[in-house]
């Protein structure tokens, strides 16, 4: 699978995302996804999975040191040494004595955002994580919060998927050296519903979730998350490496996006960039 190289790390670009996965449905999909060839688990403190993702990780005939697990902290625990807790809660949780990145799950405008950075350092510092980011933050808190932390975060994930262009916000991270990985990647199948990608993925024998992931997949310093509990739909999110989108097929799915696709918009989001 394609993997990202950002600040040293390398993340794989295909990884499986968890929310509101849970139980042993949660642990029997992460074990399938490993020991199918994926290498990258996406979960978070707020999920209430972190348990069941490390018993899936644990169960799978796959080394430790292959597999890419990222977790968050959420936004009511940014406050330094709480975010460390938090951390350290999430370790024991996953059964891991460390993580491959932590980030800081949504911003919060109460903690100074100088004060959050210097608890992902730290937390890194400690070898608690290999890496750090954010998720969720604007192309403005982007550029602030890599500024504050000398240029050591290697992500932001947010939603992104053909019908939210996110343009002004990949700008920035180009910019910062940050990959955007994308949540709701297909926007919960939407793709599907959508005649430019259905009529592309007839060209190319695909189905229009494979190519939707194709797209992210051709971005540079893209990232996706797709969830599913369906280990048929594992292999077929996988199936995307045996074929290439034109530049104008690439130019088309893009060309869907605007500022007004959002689907994940809580009270607590920050104010998104327009487009």
């Amino acid at each position: 699978m394609k993997t990202l190289s950002l600040n040293g790390i390398e993340m794989p670009a295909l990884g499986l995302g968890t929310w509101q996965l849970a139980g042993q449905p949660c642990r029997d999909i992460v074990r399938a996804a490993l020991e199918s060839g994926w290498r990258h688990v996406d979960t978070a403190t707020i999920y209430d999975n972190e348990r069941d993702v490390g018993a899936g990780i644990r169960a799978a005939s796959v080394s430790r040191d292959a597999v890419f697990v990222t977790t968050k902290v959420w936004h009511d625990r940014l406050d330094p040494e709480d975010m460390l807790r938090s951390c350290e809660e999430s370790l024991d949780r996953l059964g891991l004595e460390q993580v491959d990145l932590f980030l800081i799950h949504w911003p919060n405008g109460h903690v100074p955002l100088k004060e959050q950075i210097e608890g992902l350092l730290e937390a890194r510092a400690r070898g608690w994580t290999r890496a750090i980011g954010v998720s969720n933050f604007t192309a403005a808190l982007v550029r602030e919060a890599q500024d504050l932390a000398g240029g050591q975060l290697i992500a932001n994930q947010v939603e992104y998927h053909p019908f939210l262009s996110q343009r002004t916000l990949k700008s920035a991270l180009d910019a910062a050296g940050m990959a955007l990985t994308a949540y709701a990647p297909i926007r919960k199948g939407a793709v599907a519903g959508q005649q430019a990608i259905r009529d592309i993925a007839k060209r190319h024998g695909k189905s229009e979730v494979q190519v939707t992931l194709r797209w992210h997949m051709q971005q540079d310093n893209v990232a996706a998350i797709p969830k599913t509990g369906n280990p048929a739909r594992l292999a077929e999110n996988a199936d995307i490496f045996d074929f290439e989108l034109s530049e104008a097929e690439m130019a088309e799915i893009s060309g869907l996006g605007s500022g007004e696709g959002r689907s994940v918009d809580p009270s607590w989001a920050p104010d998104w960039d327009a487009d």
